[in-house]
């Protein structure tokens, strides 16, 4: 793939991407093949809270989140949230051990540069957006962030009808 990216490194702390927040503009939908077969469809999930985590297995910002994307999974799960993960890996077998190893409770697919390119592009990771029930993009999270911004920001978004 390519694709060229690389990983931030922030201390724990989180920048937002407040014109993005603001504006509320849809999230590009988009079909990916997921790691372990089949295809998804985020548009599937309207209706839901969508926190789509652009990573790499080889990103070290990226490997500290995923243990507490997989607990906000567990916990708000049943309440609305869909934490979806894209893997900007250039092949699906580091992604499929690490997806093993880190006990990921939420879809993977391979992410593609046209898909990083709809959402501004994706020249850093971690990069994470998060989507209301309706499929429009809340925030942008660059870089590593503190998973109490992530709870906060999800339960906003889950209260909201």
């Amino acid at each position: 793939m390519g694709v060229g990216v690389y990983s931030y490194r922030q201390s724990r702390g989180t920048r937002t991407d407040s014109l993005v927040a603001k504006q509320h503009r849809p999230a590009p939908d988009f079909t990916l093949p997921l790691i372990d077969g089949g295809q998804l469809r985020l548009s599937s999930y309207r209706g839901k809270v969508v926190l789509l985590d652009f990573w790499a297995t080889w990103c070290v910002p990226c490997r500290d989140e995923t243990p507490h994307f997989v607990e906000l999974q567990q916990k708000y799960g049943g309440q609305g949230l869909q934490i979806v993960g894209v893997s900007m890996d250039d092949s699906p077998d580091p992604v499929r051990t690490f997806y093993q190893q880190f006990h990921m409770n939420y879809p993977v697919v391979m992410g593609t540069a046209d898909v990083g390119g709809a959402y501004g592009g994706v020249l850093g990771l971690p990069i994470a957006f998060l989507i209301d029930r309706e499929g429009r993009i809340y925030a942008k999270h660059i870089g590593a962030t503190d998973a109490a911004v992530f709870d906060k920001d999800i339960t906003t978004l889950l209260q909201t009808r």
